[in-house]
């Protein structure tokens, strides 16, 4: 046990395991308050689509030499987000189709450029480590942890701001159109948002693990607690709980990251779920 706790400490007093545990933590809280929106209204599958956008983005960055690709991921995923949100509207293509072609046009996009133009020689390593994570939240600069906290503070400030009005979005559009609301600005407002939390997670957990993040502290609360803010507030606990003891395991155990966190949200579900049976 002491051997445990001064590796820990060991660990601790490195920069780059404190800059994974804050960003970890903030990304935690923005994708929890905007999961249960999302899960409700049926677009948890939003985050497959534009976490491959994220990355065939992020392949042309990388192939275009650039040093800090989240300054074109995040520009080209929020356009996509906003594309998505009018595309699913169109009675020609529905929300689950547009997301599907983008989904996998996308992610052949990127791969492809990555295996033609990419000068590294482990191609099939790059990949995985962008759809599965583990790299990037290892090798965090201090321009990518301020980043972070800004529009992590930016997506949690709106969300405060304008919960009255995701509130009504959430359970009747129609009605809140009818009384005034502008659904059209708040419905792109919500996607801007997603898409920016999507391209944060992605440093966590990778493109592929990144919806993980999104529906299960959502669908876990909602096993327990009834409300929408309860749920809201009980599933921010949930995924920032999850991901610290993802975070910890990796950090002592050398598994990869995104797997670890997306494993402890799927084990907390499913005793989560245990405990809604019993309460019925």
């Amino acid at each position: 046990m002491n051997d445990f706790f001064v590796k820990l400490f060991a660990y601790l007093e490195m920069d780059f395991v404190w800059y994974a545990i804050i960003v970890g933590v903030l990304i935690a809280l923005c994708s929890s308050l905007l999961g249960v929106t999302l899960v409700l209204r049926r677009f948890s599958m939003i985050g497959d689509g534009l976490s491959h956008v994220a990355f065939g983005s992020a392949t042309v960055a990388a192939v275009c030499g650039l040093t800090n690709e989240t300054f074109v991921v995040l520009p080209v995923t929020v356009i996509s987000a906003i594309l998505l949100l009018r595309l699913g509207k169109n009675s020609r293509v529905k929300a689950d189709a547009a997301i599907a072609m983008i989904s996998v046009a996308s992610l052949a996009l990127g791969y492809l450029m990555m295996n033609i133009f990419s000068s590294s020689a482990n191609v099939n390593g790059d990949v995985c480590g962008a759809l599965f994570g583990s790299v990037k939240i290892i090798s965090l600069t201090k321009l990518d942890l301020w980043l972070c906290v800004l529009l992590s503070l930016i997506v949690i400030g709106c969300y405060v701001l304008f919960y009255n009005k995701i509130f009504a979005l959430t359970f009747d559009e129609s009605f809140s159109a009818a009384t005034g609301v502008k659904t059209s600005i708040y419905n792109t407002f919500i996607a801007a948002v997603t898409a920016i939390v999507i391209v944060l997670a992605m440093n966590l957990v990778g493109a592929l693990l990144v919806s993980a993040l999104i529906v299960f502290p959502a669908i876990s609360a909602m096993r327990i607690v009834k409300s929408f803010r309860g749920v809201t507030l009980c599933a921010a606990v949930i995924s920032v709980v999850c991901v610290l003891v993802g975070l910890l395991i990796t950090i002592m155990a050398g598994t990869p990251a995104g797997a670890t966190i997306v494993s402890v949200n799927i084990v907390l579900y499913a005793l989560l779920s245990l405990v809604g049976l019993v309460k019925k």
